[in-house]
């Protein structure tokens, strides 16, 4: 995967039920504006909240009308359910998928090179590593993840870490051909200087044409990319770190995106939080 893809959010209705009218809508709007692939299923997909059977729907139904490649979140804590979700993707048309590191016990390095070559040697589409220690409490360290990147399958990683100085120590351990993508917006300019393919952003559902427009003219005038890359910050962690989905969702709603809401136990922005969004949102030149 080259370039930016969204962590595709899932448009819920007012009674917490998956609106597939909506997902399906999103999907148009977020490719007119320019993404190169597109990833439900992530973090801010709020995959851990739908049940098995909405997981896999998700994934069909953005692959039924995407014309851009479909990479789907499929980790779970375990190595067997990660193996069914990964073929029910595959099976769903995703063309690859986004496995993040085991959660919810501690695992050594080892514990996590030998899942990931396990699913690897199975899996009937590539897989992508995925850290991010915020949610997973566990990290893949670049010496894990370069190792990891000699097996056929796995071909890429999205690294959300927030390292800079991991994320090129991971990409001098693997092959130009390794897509290593990184996961934080406010960071995506400094990474593509590194060398990174791209990035997977929870911005790029709510500035998909922003963020494009930042990787198509990095490697001709990368100053202009780091400048506009900074104007994105404030507002990228107004709708990440600090407000999260709902706030991302509440974002995506004022310019239009059909979004929905939140699940439970999400709740929406409070008044506060709202006005503090739409301010960083004007601010932005």
């Amino acid at each position: 995967m080259q370039g930016i893809g969204p962590p595709l959010v899932t448009p819920f209705d007012e009674h917490g039920d998956v609106d597939y009218d909506r997902l399906t809508d999103l999907v148009g709007r977020l490719e007119r504006e320019g993404v190169d692939f597109l990833v439900p299923c992530g973090s801010t997909s709020e995959a851990p909240l739908l049940t098995p059977e909405e997981r896999t729907r998700v994934i069909e139904t953005t692959a039924e009308v995407a014309s851009v490649p479909v990479l789907a979140g499929t980790g779970a804590p375990g190595l067997r359910q990660t193996r069914a979700w990964t073929e029910a993707a595959a099976e769903a048309g995703a063309v690859g998928a986004l496995v993040v590191t085991p959660f919810y016990y501690n695992h050594s390095q080892d514990d996590l090179a030998g899942y990931y070559r396990d699913l690897a040697d199975g899996a009937s589409i590539p897989i992508y590593l995925y850290s991010v220690p915020v949610f997973a409490k566990t990290r893949l360290d670049p010496e894990t993840a370069g190792s990891l990147a000699e097996h056929p399958n796995i071909v890429g990683m999205k690294d959300s870490a927030g390292d800079l100085g991991a994320f090129v120590r991971t990409l001098d351990r693997v092959e130009e051909s390794f897509d290593l993508l990184v996961g934080d917006a406010s960071v995506l300019a400094q990474a593509l200087d590194a060398g990174a393919s791209g990035g997977i952003a929870a911005l790029a559902n709510l500035y998909p044409d922003r963020l494009s427009a930042l990787v198509e003219t990095h490697s001709d005038d990368p100053e202009f990319a780091r400048e506009r890359n900074r104007s994105l910050v404030s507002i990228n962690r107004a709708v990440t770190t600090e407000h999260g989905i709902p706030g991302l969702k509440y974002a995506m709603r004022q310019r239009g995106f059909p979004a929905g809401y939140a699940r439970r136990p999400h709740t929406e922005p409070s008044e506060s939080a709202r006005a503090d969004i739409t301010d960083r949102m004007e601010q932005l030149p």
